[in-house]
């Protein structure tokens, strides 16, 4: 059901374009949008990575890492069933993390350098496991491609002032209405894609690590640091923030009346309801049960 209905938000997101391709242009305008359209999942399918990972200044990490990330993201990947992803750090004091690329084949796994010095080592697995999450349901193309499309109807919503067509068939005031309501449906639909993948990567996320409650741990940790600390390069790239674990705006309340993410409250609640359904029972690969009270214990230096 989760499929069904992130396919017809994706189909509204290419309607959404295609109609404000019309009103700026009229038949000509609409082909040009489907055009374009095709173009930005092209690029965004073979570059999404490459272009968020630069976005964020993330830096990889090898081999050589002595932290035990890499190891770590190496586990959670056998138990998810996924090729290694490359793994990323990026130098930001708030805690957070997200995946991106085109498939399982080309993915990578990105945590800020706040989030490893802020969580236990337990708490660090659901978040790795998380992101495995959206690797295996492939959100992390998903959720790039709407990104792109909310952008670019951004861009064609500021552009229709410059279309005599669109003010002939609209007039003034409809043109402004449609430069304010065609950015905000296009973001409506990309939050209701984000909601709907981030619930799922954190039942899917519960399953590869084997304990609900880390991913919850780390959730209520995470928020509280993600709601003071300010994220610079995300505040000035906001069409990034739904690939986040949790929203890296809060710094600058640009959620009050609108949320990429599902309220951490509520999110800890499912996942604690996992745990006490006792699902799922496996933990991860050569790692003992779940700890209590390490969740202020940040192993990673």
């Amino acid at each position: 059901m989760n499929y069904v209905k992130t396919g017809i938000l994706m189909a509204a997101m290419t309607a959404l374009f295609g109609g404000l391709g019309y009103l700026i242009a009229g038949t000509n305008g609409l082909m040009i949008a489907f055009v374009l359209a095709a173009g930005m999942n092209v690029f965004s399918w073979w570059s999404s990575d490459k272009m968020v990972l630069r976005m964020h200044n993330a830096r990889a990490v090898g081999r050589d890492d002595r932290s035990g990330l890499v190891q770590m993201v190496e586990d959670l990947a056998r138990n998810a069933g996924l090729p290694m992803p490359a793994v990323y750090i990026i130098d930001t004091p708030q805690p957070n993390a997200f995946a991106t690329g085109r498939n399982p084949d080309n993915a990578a796994v990105a945590v800020t350098t706040g989030l490893m010095r802020s969580i236990g080592r337990d708490e660090l697995a659901g978040v790795v496991a998380h992101e495995l999450a959206h690797i295996r349901n492939r959100d992390t193309l998903i959720m790039t491609i709407t990104a792109t499309f909310a952008g670019a109807i951004s861009l064609l919503a500021n552009f229709a002032m410059f279309f005599g067509g669109s003010r002939e068939r609209m007039g003034l005031v409809g043109t402004l209405a449609m430069m304010i309501l065609a950015p905000l449906a296009a973001s409506l639909v990309q939050m209701a894609i984000s909601r709907t993948r981030e619930y799922a990567a954190d039942r899917a996320g519960a399953e590869i690590c084997g304990n609900p409650l880390w991913l919850s741990r780390a959730l209520e940790q995470m928020q509280s640091g993600a709601s003071r600390i300010d994220n610079p390069t995300a505040e000035r790239n906001p069409a990034t923030a739904h690939m986040f674990i949790l929203n890296p705006l809060h710094a600058h309340k640009h959620d009050n009346l609108f949320s990429t993410h599902p309220a951490t409250a509520n999110r800890v609640a499912a996942l604690e309801a996992m745990a006490r359904e006792g699902r799922p029972a496996a933990p991860a690969p050569g790692r003992g049960p779940a700890r209590a009270g390490n969740a202020k214990s940040g192993p990673w230096g």
